[in-house]
């Protein structure tokens, strides 16, 4: 489940990649927009500018932008930087992999089998999608739903 840091950080992302050329947005501005708690945003923001996914800059008309552009950022990269590993257990982690005390054997243990699969197709779905997936998803979910009416 992802956490609201998590949450929040890609809804304030998804709104950096619509506006992606357009210069940079204030946290006040994201925060607002967005309603996020500012100073929740403001550590958001931090982490991904530490990780190179945002730059910001300061001053008059300064603010936060994509670091890349947004085909460049997968889902998955954005998840995996602000709440960690993809695995629903640390025995599947590619990034933290840590044995379970409990497992005799890895190798035939059935709950690892089953939350490998789960871990795999996570990742597939998260690193398969980029920023701009996720734009041309929302433009097509409200292409179908003004067709409706």
């Amino acid at each position: 489940m992802l956490t609201k840091k998590a949450k929040y950080g890609l809804q304030a992302i998804l709104l950096l990649a619509k506006d992606y050329g357009k210069g940079p947005i204030t946290i006040a501005d994201l925060a607002q927009r967005e309603g996020i708690p500012k100073k929740f945003l403001e550590s958001i923001l931090l982490a991904l500018k530490n990780r190179n996914i945002l730059y910001s800059l300061k001053g008059k008309g300064g603010g936060y932008v994509l670091a890349r552009p947004p085909n460049e950022i997968s889902m998955g990269e954005i998840v995996r930087h602000l709440d960690g590993p993809l695995a629903p257990v640390p025995c599947v982690s590619k990034t933290a992999y840590r044995r379970c005390e409990e497992c005799e054997d890895e190798r035939t243990c059935g709950i690892r089998l089953v939350m490998k699969r789960v871990r795999d197709s996570i990742a597939d779905i998260l690193d398969g999608t980029s920023l701009e997936d996720v734009l041309n998803m929302i433009d097509e979910a409200r292409h179908e739903i003004q067709n409706r009416f």
